[in-house]
């Protein structure tokens, strides 16, 4: 693998690595949300939820929008709903029901 490549995948999986980060992207998938959505839907600090779509906007897996006062986030579908996908045809076809290798 080159070197940068392996760079980049060490960026985007690190990103991706993170609960609360996942939280979000998966909430996201249903429809744009401001951080104080995002926030009590999680059940979270509002300051955890901004540090957590930091990285996500950075790498771009979260696009942000202003809208009047308020940011507004949503998913890259392009980007994250294929992702969503190899880690559900993963599981199914490589993760035994009864094994925990996705735990």
């Amino acid at each position: 693998m080159k070197k940068g490549l392996s760079k980049a995948c060490y960026r985007f999986f690190s990103t991706l690595s993170n609960p609360t980060r996942l939280a979000i992207l998966e909430l996201l998938r249903e429809e744009p949300k401001n951080v104080t959505q995002i926030s009590e839907a999680l059940n979270q600090d509002q300051s955890m939820i901004s540090h957590n779509l930091k990285p996500l906007v950075r790498c771009r897996f979260v696009f942000v929008e202003r809208r009047w006062r308020e940011h507004v986030y949503s998913i890259n579908r392009e980007t994250m709903e294929a992702v969503f996908e190899i880690v559900q045809n993963h599981m199914k076809k490589y993760c035994p029901p009864k094994e925990k290798c996705h735990a």
